[in-house]
């Protein structure tokens, strides 16, 4: 049975205060959904209901509305734009059938546009262009044009022209599909692909307006044509045109109620009075009140039973019974749902890496006997965003958290205080390294004492290149090693490599299981998951590991008279630089600078330029550090390279 209703999961990103949610509420209001269009200066817009999106004016969380547009059901998510709350985004991106993507006309393609255009081209999400703030004094737009073909693809095709340019007297108006620039560029853009469009434009025939704006359609649908309209959100110009170019030329969601359930949970919030809610992306199949929800690699008879299914609207929510292939919900009553779960068979997950913790922090309870309270909250806070990677040291009574930025530490300090009446302080944030083996090595470990036990093991551990993560790979037969204690050692890897030599992180390594042996009588299940650390910790000794530390792409903005100074800044923080690009009296400059000498520049910046300077980042990877300009990590735990009281430990004895 098909999807009986066009539905489409539209996601709305951009760079900060381009207007995502000015365009939401815009939508929500022509669309007859709400009767006047909210704002985010007086704290009215739908989908920014927190106390702290409010009093800020930006949103830190992903927020869903549904609405109806020429008989489409679209569900739309407004996500953050501030760089800080990227991990929203990018959970965000993995139930998208397309996407809006803004590029503010006043202030042009900015750092974080650029890293959404990326991860949306990445992931072959289809994509309308949206250039707003066309009302805006001092836009120039055919310039915005033709530095997106430049910068992003070459295959944009906009749909409209613009009068009054830079004035409150702006409007779009469509351009002709029959003939003209549109009609040119819709040839030219996709004969390439279409056999039957380019034969017609061969043969010198007439192609149709139907015809052209199908080809157009399937182009856009596999992410290798972009169409551009221009709005002023605030005004509510373009607004309409925006909409009918998003249900005309994106993909609807494709799937089946009839067919094997697949789903993924996007996202997971906790109310006070519904509890908590796992927001759901059905691909196919359908969930119904009371239905149990069947999770990958999950045994049938552990499933629970969802108890409400409910459709969001920002902070209100509406009863909605069952939830069918290619729609959107909230699941109640199902405890042990977390982020990332997929739902019944595994869908084609997209999954790319825009938000990277850098900074870490411990948290501390400013009023005492408030610890265990805290760490609660925290660990609900970290359920909704798995990034903050919650670290508890019972014994030590420490908690930590990792941020990608100092505004998500006050919006982590306003939420404890909202909503759980909880005051907290922090230590000053601590960059996070990462640690990658030096060279190629061999070691090992051989547990077999104290009986009964045994796990030997034998690995080579060599380095990749940047970016390429953990890769395990085994050359050990199952008579040797069975090929379950296999899945053990594989299994416990990650856990090992949290802590390297110097207490970070190790990444960017092959682990190759070359040896070792099981024992038929004194092997017991759990052998090798003692071993494995201390083999892993035995063998990067013999590496070695150098430190990398986290390095962001800053781009600066101001009076050229600044490069100079800029310029020496640059090579003070250990960073590298492109030549300043100069024009009209204003100077641009990129550069590539290291998170910890960097931290504190953004106010250097703007002091030095009494305001008028403007920077911008995204993080750019890592890079080898000399350990004397690095740090080191205080370990965690127990060390499995104190052997003796690493096996007691693994064996409860201590």
């Amino acid at each position: 049975m098909p999807i009986s209703t066009p539905i489409i999961n539209l996601g709305v990103v951009a760079h900060v205060d381009s207007g995502k949610t000015t365009l939401t509420e815009q939508m929500l209001y022509l669309s007859g959904a709400v009767r006047s269009a909210g704002k985010v200066d007086s704290g009215t817009a739908q989908t920014d209901w927190l106390p702290i999106e409010r009093q800020r004016g930006i949103s830190v969380r992903a927020s869903s509305v549904t609405f109806q547009w020429n008989r489409v059901q679209v569900n739309l998510i407004d996500t953050p734009g501030h760089v800080d709350f990227a991990g929203e985004v990018q959970r965000s991106l993995s139930v998208l059938d397309g996407a809006i993507l803004l590029v503010s006309a006043a202030e042009g393609i900015q750092a974080q546009t650029e890293t959404l255009w990326k991860a949306l081209t990445s992931l072959k999400i289809p994509t309308l262009l949206c250039v707003n703030k066309i009302d805006r004094t001092g836009v120039n737009l055919p310039e915005i044009l033709e530095s997106l073909r430049e910068q992003f693809t070459p295959a944009i095709l906009p749909l409209q022209g613009v009068t009054g340019e830079g004035s409150r007297e702006t409007a779009v108006f469509p351009l002709s599909w029959t003939e003209g620039e549109l009609y040119d560029n819709a040839v030219s853009l996709t004969a390439d692909f279409d056999e039957e469009i380019s034969a017609l434009f061969l043969e010198d025939r007439p192609i149709s307006q139907a015809r052209l704006t199908q080809a157009a359609a399937e182009q856009t649908a596999s992410a290798r044509l972009f169409p551009l309209v221009y709005a002023s959100a605030a005004m509510g110009t373009g607004v309409r045109e925006l909409l009918d170019a998003a249900v005309r030329l994106l993909p609807c969601a494709s799937g089946r109620a009839d067919q094997p359930l697949s789903g993924v949970v996007y996202k997971i919030e906790h109310h006070k009075s519904m509890g908590k809610a796992a927001h759901v992306r059905l691909f196919s199949g359908t969930l119904q009140n009371r239905d149990p929800v069947p999770l990958r690699g999950q045994p049938p008879e552990e499933a629970e039973k969802v108890a409400q299914i409910r459709r969001i609207m920002g902070n209100r929510y509406l009863d909605m019974g069952s939830l069918s292939a290619g729609d959107i919900g909230a699941l109640y009553g199902v405890p042990g749902l977390k982020t990332g779960d997929v739902i019944g068979d595994a869908p084609l997950l997209r999954e790319y890496a825009m938000a990277v913790p850098m900074l870490r922090v411990r948290v501390y309870p400013q009023e005492e006997g408030e610890l265990s309270p805290l760490v609660a909250a925290v660990r609900e806070l970290t359920e909704e965003d798995p990034l903050l990677n919650m670290d508890w040291e019972k014994e030590e009574r420490e908690l930590s958290v990792s941020i990608t930025g100092m505004i998500q530490l006050e919006v982590l300090s306003a939420l404890l205080l909202d909503r759980f009446g909880l005051k907290a302080s922090f230590s000053p944030p601590a960059v996070i390294y990462k640690e990658t083996p030096t060279r190629r090595g061999t070691g090992g470990d051989h547990y077999t004492m104290p009986k009964p036990c045994w796990a030997c093991i034998d690995l080579e551990i060599e380095p990749l290149p940047r970016g390429a993560g953990l890769v395990f790979e085994s050359k050990v037969q199952d008579r040797q090693i069975l090929y379950r204690y296999q899945t053990h050692i594989q299994t416990a890897l990650p856990g090992v490599l949290k802590q390297g030599l110097y207490g970070w992180e190790v990444t960017d390594l092959k682990v190759t299981l070359i040896g070792g042996s099981h024992h038929l009588i004194h092997t017991h299940p759990l052998d090798f998951f003692t071993a494995t650390p201390m083999a892993v910790m035995n063998t990067l000794e013999q590496t070695g590991t150098t430190l990398l530390e986290p390095v962001i792409r800053a781009r600066f903005t101001a009076g050229e008279e600044y490069a100079g100074k800029l310029i020496g800044d640059v090579i003070a923080m250990r960073g590298s630089f492109e030549p300043p690009v100069m024009h009209k009296g204003q100077m641009t400059m990129e550069a590539l600078l290291p998170v910890a000498s960097s931290m504190e520049y953004p106010v250097t910046w703007g002091i030095m330029t009494g305001g008028k300077g403007v920077m911008s980042s995204s993080f750019a990877g890592y890079r080898e550090c000399p350990l004397e300009l690095g740090a080191t990590a205080k370990r965690r735990g127990i060390d499995p390279r104190d052997r003796a009281k690493w096996i007691l430990h693994a064996r409860s004895a201590l």
